[in-house]
């Protein structure tokens, strides 16, 4: 289980990593929100996405005390006009961009260069608090194929009344004591084909499902730079992710063959903290760009911000059934296309 543990968190590591730079933003002042919601939105919302994939193979309930183990991946692919956004000056009080750009990575872009960033903010009298920051890159290309990845181990077993109870987990685990995730789900599917009397003899299967997954990660921001513009004490970045999924499945059940599919509707929500106390050291440049003196100023729990990822989405896959023992895969059409890949060890 460490090992599917370990897939999900080296990609939070990468984008963790990023997290160190997150600090830097918060020089834009009120600018800082707008830039890390653009900077992170296409992670988090490709994190939303494929927490809810995977839940099903077959439409198929187990009978009383019948259980499955199954290890699956998850692949979120992000659209490639969710590499970067627009930097629109015009929306921003304070930060420019001295060198011209007009688009700037996201945390998903596969360009992994920083942009610089001017801050210039209204100070007494005549004068400017000015500062300069680099927008970090992206770890898109440390990721073949650039998607968010959402392995998990899930748990079946059958109830009364053809329903079935799943139970998704991967573990809390730490790294350096810098990051701390864990993700948990629990679904239910109810076989529908029971109320069509004689049609419950085909290989025909109908059921519904509705699950929910929640994941928590927090990240360390250290001060890694004595000689910066920026103190931090106790930094952290918090991530925060809840999902929620409703869908119809029906499935082919031959010996050897599965056939699925399914349709239904996604809910995801987010929030990202970004906590600590962080102190700030700004030149002070009078009216003609001449540097006067340097100011000193603090902040607490500078950023909170909610991400959201919502919609219909349409699954298609196949399993291959080798008695107890199943290899499936599936793909989803939805914001973020996904596929899906697994094994399973399913009894009765």
């Amino acid at each position: 289980m460490k090992k599917i543990s370990l897939i999900l968190f080296i990609f939070i590591l990468s984008f963790g990593a990023k997290a160190q730079d997150l600090g830097d933003i918060l020089l834009a002042a009120d600018d800082a929100s707008q830039l890390t919601e653009n900077y992170m939105r296409p992670a988090m919302k490709g994190l939303m996405y494929s927490m809810n994939g995977g839940w099903y193979s077959t439409a198929k309930t187990h009978k009383k005390l019948g259980f499955d183990i199954t290890i699956e991946a998850n692949a979120s692919f992000v659209p490639t006009a969710d590499e970067l956004f627009e930097f629109i000056e015009g929306n921003y009080t304070y930060s420019t961009l001295p060198n011209g750009e007009q688009f700037l990575p996201t945390v998903m872009s596969k360009d992994d260069n920083g942009t610089t960033v001017d801050v210039r903010i209204p100070y007494e009298g005549n004068t400017f608090k000015v500062a300069s920051f680099e927008m970090p890159g992206g770890i898109g290309s440390d990721i073949p194929g650039n998607f968010v990845p959402g392995p998990m181990v899930q748990f079946g077993l059958g109830l009364p009344f053809h329903t079935d109870i799943k139970l998704r987990y991967v573990p809390r685990i730490a790294f350096d004591d810098d990051l701390d995730a864990g993700l948990i789900g629990l679904g239910l599917q109810h076989d529908l084909m029971q109320y069509f009397g004689p049609l419950d003899k085909l290989p025909l299967n109908v059921s519904i499902l509705a699950g929910f997954t929640t994941m928590d990660v927090t990240y360390a921001i250290n001060d890694n730079n004595a000689s910066d513009e920026i103190t931090v004490t106790n930094g952290e970045a918090a991530f925060k992710m809840n999902t929620w999924t409703v869908q119809a499945i029906g499935s082919l059940d031959f010996p050897i063959i599965t056939l699925y599919a399914g349709m239904g509707y996604n809910n995801g929500s987010s929030t990202m903290k970004i906590k600590g106390d962080y102190d700030f050291t700004y030149d002070v440049q009078d009216s003609n760009g001449n540097t006067v003196s340097t100011v000193n100023e603090s902040i607490s729990n500078p950023i909170n911000l909610n991400f959201d990822a919502n919609g219909f989405r349409t699954t298609f896959g196949a399993r291959l059934n080798l008695g107890f023992f199943k290899i499936f895969g599936d793909y989803t059409f939805q914001g973020y296309n996904t596929l899906t890949a697994g094994i399973s060890f399913s009894f009765r």
